[in-house]
């Protein structure tokens, strides 16, 4: 356990989302006392040059991360089924416990024909289609496929 600890904390070093620690000693000359040779360890968290390591600065790699991680057209994939899978599940579940309940159902419909209206429009009316929104798109899919099958368990 503590081997992957190690590896994880200095990959995330090397990647430059988490700050290097440097120790320093010193002689501190705020406490009076018969010996001088006092020493205190000091660590602060220093960027590569030097300056602080800052909310903003972990804030702005992320987005460059995530592209590179989604740049496997294998991730890609399992991340599309991930939401199609997932859009089912929610249909399901909508599905579920607005039909065993029987109040609101017409309320429920609406808004999932609304939901799904609308990813439908936002996909279609983009000159190009990035990552987030066929992930999107995934998820309406999946959603759709699940009211029908729903649908078709309630007809039989």
């Amino acid at each position: 356990m503590a081997q992957a600890t190690s590896l994880v904390s200095t990959s995330l070093i090397n990647s430059g989302l988490m700050p290097k620690t440097v120790f320093s000693r010193r002689k501190s000359s705020t406490f009076a006392s018969r010996s001088s040779s006092v020493k205190v360890l000091t660590i602060r968290a220093v960027q590569d040059n030097d300056g602080p390591r800052r909310l903003v600065d972990i804030i702005r790699i992320v987005p460059e991360l995530s592209r590179n991680y989604f740049r496997s057209p294998s991730r890609r994939a399992l991340f599309g089924g991930i939401s199609l899978l997932g859009g089912f599940y929610v249909a399901q579940t909508i599905s579920l416990s607005f039909g065993t309940l029987g109040v609101n159902d017409v309320v429920a419909a609406v808004l999932c024909v609304l939901l799904t209206e609308y990813v439908t429009r936002f996909y279609y009316s983009r000159p190009k289609v990035t990552f987030p929104v066929a992930l999107l798109n995934n998820f309406k899919m999946g959603f759709t496929y699940g009211l029908f099958i729903d649908a078709f368990k309630l007809a039989s």
